[in-house]
C-alpha cells in the first residue's frame, strides 16, 4: 500500500548500524493514474542467507539490540495461537492460497527456501502463474517494490499455512484493468481456498470510476459464490492516505473482501497478545528510533457501504516480520529485512482461512457475516487504544470496543477459531 515517498538512511542501534528505510516528506502519488500500488516498508536486519533458526532473536531481544520488536515464524504462531498441525496434518492441508501481485520475483521460490529453512519450517513448492503470459524482469524501481511485497506474501502465507498449496499469480503490470483481470483469472482457474491481495488505489483517486468498481465487485461475487475468501489490505498512510482527506483503499472497500488493519504488537513472553493501533503519528513505539513509517489504514468507504477494516493483525515496522530478499541486482542487498505494513496482514489471514477451512472440512467464502459472533465468543482479540491519525490528517478513527474503523473486529486467536468451525 502506498506511503509517502521513502528515503534511504542509516541508524545506529545496540552498537550495530542498520539499514533502514524512512519516509522523507509527505508526497502523495498522483491521483487517478488507474495503478494498484505496494510499498513495503523496510529495515535491513543484520540477518543472511543460512542464519540457524536458533540464531534468531525473540522479539524481546530484538528490541533490546535493535530497536524493534522483530518477529519470527515462532513467535507470530505464539502470539496468535496458530497452530503448525490441524488434526495430525501440517496446517492448511488440503488448501490453496492464491497471492496475486504484478512482476512477481525471480528469486520467489529461492527466497521462500531460505526463509524456511532460517525459520525452521519445511519449505514448499511455489506454483507461479502467468495469466497472459511471462513478466520480464528488468530490476527497476517499481519491479523492486513488487518483488518485496512477492516476498512477504508467498513466506508468511506459508509460515501459518505450511501445508498449503502456495499459488502466485503474476500480472505483467499494476493496472486496475489488468490486475483486475488476473484476479478474475485465479478466481476462475485455480482451486483458490483464499486469495491475498496486498496492494490498493486510493478511493479518492478512483472515485468516480464506477466501471472500476463494478468491474471488481462482479469478481468477488462470483469469488464469494464459490466458496474463496478474499482478503485485501486496508493500507499504510492512515485515514488520508496522506490525501488530506478521509478515503479508504479499493479493492478493501468492497462489502465482499476482508479488510485487514494493522496494529503494533507488544513483545509479549506468554498470554493473550498486547496489541494497539498501528499509528507512527501518534504513537510511534520504542522511543521511535527508526523514524515514523505510517499507520493502518482504514476509514469509511467513499463508493461502497464498507464502514473501513473488517479485522487486523501485526503491521508496525516496529514489531514487523523476518522477510528475506535475495532479488537486487546488488548482492549486498540480500537479507532477512524487518517488514511491516497490512500487506503482511492480507496473505496471513488468507493462511489462518486455509487452516480453517482444512478443519471445517470445506471452504468458507465471504468470512465478513461471521466476525461479529467470533467476536462474541473471544475468538477476536479486540484493540480497543490508538488510532490512524496522520500528519496531513487530524481527522483519523479511534479504536474502542468492540468493532472499530482502524482494526475492525480485531486480531485472531487461530485456536479458538478452529473450535469454532464445522
Amino acid at each position: 500500500m502506498r506511503l509517502p515517498i521513502l528515503a534511504t538512511a542509516a541508524l545506529a542501534t545496540g552498537g550495530l548500524a542498520l539499514a533502514t528505510l524512512v519516509p522523507a516528506a509527505a508526497s502523495a502519488a498522483p491521483k487517478g493514474n488507474g495503478d494498484y500500488v505496494v510499498t513495503p516498508i523496510l529495515v535491513k536486519s543484520p540477518f543472511k542467507a543460512g542464519v540457524s533458526p536458533k540464531a534468531l532473536p525473540t522479539p524481546e531481544q530484538c528490541l533490546a539490540a535493535y530497536g524493534l520488536a522483530c518477529n519470527t515464524v515462532d513467535s507470530i504462531r505464539a502470539a496468535y495461537d496458530i497452530p503448525a498441525t490441524v488434526d495430525g496434518e501440517p496446517a492448511g492441508t488440503g488448501q490453496t492460497i492464491v497471492i496475486v501481485d504484478a512482476y512477481g520475483s525471480p528469486t520467489a521460490q529461492a527466497d521462500l527456501d531460505t526463509f524456511s529453512a532460517a525459520m525452521g519450517i519445511p519449505s514448499t513448492k511455489l506454483n507461479v502463474y502467468y495469466p497472459v503470459g511471462k513478466v520480464a524482469w528488468h530490476g527497476t524501481d517499481l519491479e523492486n517494490n513488487w518483488a518485496g511485497e512477492t516476498s512477504l506474501d508467498v513466506q508468511w502465507a506459508h509460515a501459518v499455512a505450511p501445508g498449503a498449496t502456495i499459488d502466485l499469480v503474476v500480472s505483467q503490470v499494476p493496472k486496475n484493468q489488468v490486475m483486475n483481470n488476473a484476479i478474475r483469472w485465479a478466481a476462475d482457474n485455480l482451486p483458490a481456498t483464499a486469495i491475498s491481495m496486498s496492494f490498493g488505489s486510493d478511493e479518492v483517486g478512483v472515485t468516480g470510476n464506477s466501471g472500476q468498481f463494478a468491474q471488481t465487485h462482479t469478481i468477488f461475487e462470483d469469488a464469494a459464490a464459490k466458496g474463496i475468501t478474499m482478503f485485501a489490505s486496508s493500507g499504510d498512510g492512515g485515514a488520508d492516505d496522506a490525501t488530506g482527506s478521509s478515503t479508504f483503499s479499493s479493492p478493501a472497500d468492497d462489502p465482499l473482501v476482508t479488510a485487514v488493519g494493522g496494529t503494533l504488537l507488544q513483545p509479549s513472553a506468554a498470554g493473550a497478545p498486547q496489541e494497539s493501533t498501528w499509528d507512527d503519528f501518534t504513537g510511534c513505539p520504542f522511543g521511535c528510533t527508526s523514524g515514523v513509517f505510517g499507520a493502518t489504514g482504514g476509514a469509511p468507504s467513499l463508493d461502497t457501504a464498507k464502514g473501513g477494516s473488517d479485522v487486523a493483525y501485526n503491521a508496525s515496522v516496529y514489531s514487523g516480520v523476518l522477510v528475506y530478499q535475495g532479488f537486487s541486482a546488488n548482492p549486498d542487498d540480500a537479507g532477512f529485512y524487518f517488514t511491516g505494513g497490512t500487506s503482511a496482514g492480507s496473505p496471513q489471514w488468507a493462511g489462518i482461512d486455509a487452516d480453517l477451512a482444512q478443519k471445517a472440512g470445506h471452504r468458507l467464502g465471504n468470512i465478513n457475516g461471521s466476525l461479529a459472533t467470533w467476536a462474541t465468543a473471544g475468538a477476536l482479540h479486540d484493540v480497543t487504544s490508538g488510532d490512524n491519525r496522520t500528519a496531513t490528517f487530524t481527522g483519523g478513527y479511534d479504536a474502542k470496543t468492540g468493532w472499530d474503523v482502524p482494526t475492525g473486529y480485531g486480531t485472531p486467536d487461530a485456536g479458538k477459531l478452529l473450535s469454532l468451525v464445522h
